[in-house]
C-alpha cells in the first residue's frame, strides 16, 4: 500500500487539495479532521465541550461511536449512527476540534482507525500530526502551509459565500489562534517531520496547489504509481 501523509495548520486547503489529489491518483482520502471534529461534536451534544476534565473524557469515549464510510466514493462521517458530515463543519466545532485533538485519550481514541484505513489501501491522509505520528512509516510526507493572512482571507471569503455575517479581523484572529493551540500543545504538536517536504501555497490558486502537491507525490515514490 502507498500512504501520502500531509500535514499543515488551520486553513491551508489540505482536506480540498488532499480530496482532489486522492481522486487524481485513484487513492482513498481520510480526512482525520473531520474525525476529530466528530469527537468535538459530540462533546457539544453532551454538554462538555468546554468542560473536558479526566471524567468527561472518559464519558465522551464511552458514549462515542465515530466511523468513517465512502458512499458513492465520498467520504461520510458518522456519529452513533448518524452522518453529521454537514454539522461539523461551524467555527465552534473547529476550535472544539483543536481542544479534544489535545487529548491523548481521544488521540488513542482514533489512532487505530485512522491506521487501519491505511493498512488496506492507497491513502492520502491529512491532518496535524500524520507524518509524525500516525503514519510515520508513509512514503511521502507534506507539509502544506500559507501566511496566516492569507489562509484567514480564503477562510473570510468561503464563509461569506455561504451567507454568513463575519469581520476579516475575526477570522484571523481564529486562524491564529488555531495556530498557537495546534503547535503548543503537549500532545503530538502541530510541526513537520524531518522527511516532510515544505510546500508554500500562499501564492498559488487551488488548482496550481492540487498540481504541486500531485507532482510532489509522483516525483517522491517509486514506479509503483
Amino acid at each position: 500500500m502507498i500512504n501520502v501523509a500531509i500535514d499543515g495548520p488551520a486553513g491551508a486547503g489540505k482536506s480540498t487539495i488532499a480530496k482532489a489529489a486522492a481522486k487524481e491518483l485513484g487513492y482513498i482520502y481520510v480526512d482525520t479532521g473531520a474525525l476529530y471534529r466528530t469527537v468535538a461534536l459530540s462533546a457539544q451534544k453532551m454538554g462538555i465541550l468546554d468542560s473536558l476534565d479526566d471524567a468527561a473524557v472518559d464519558r465522551l469515549i464511552d458514549s462515542s461511536v465515530v466511523e468513517m464510510k465512502y458512499i458513492d466514493g465520498v467520504q461520510a462521517v458518522f456519529l452513533n449512527g448518524e452522518d453529521v458530515s454537514s454539522l461539523i463543519r461551524t467555527p465552534e466545532i473547529s476550535m472544539g476540534a483543536s481542544k479534544v485533538s489535545a487529548i491523548p485519550k481521544v488521540r488513542a481514541f482514533l489512532l487505530d482507525l485512522q491506521q487501519n484505513i491505511a493498512k488496506t489501501n492507497n491513502v492520502i491522509m491529512d491532518g496535524r500530526d500524520i507524518a509524525t505520528v500516525v503514519l510515520p512509516n508513509a512514503d511521502v510526507k507534506i507539509f502544506l502551509f500559507a501566511s496566516p493572512e492569507c489562509r484567514a482571507k480564503r477562510r473570510y471569503i468561503e464563509l461569506i459565500e455561504k451567507g454568513e455575517s463575519v469581520m476579516y479581523e475575526d477570522v484571523l484572529a481564529d486562524v491564529n489562534q488555531r495556530d498557537y493551540q495546534d503547535s503548543h500543545r503537549e500532545i503530538a504538536p502541530l510541526k513537520p517531520s524531518k522527511e516532510s517536504i515544505m510546500l508554500d501555497t500562499s501564492e498559488l490558486n487551488l488548482e496550481e496547489s492540487i498540481e504541486a502537491v500531485i507532482n510532489t507525490i509522483k516525483e517522491n515514490i517509486d514506479e509503483r504509481i
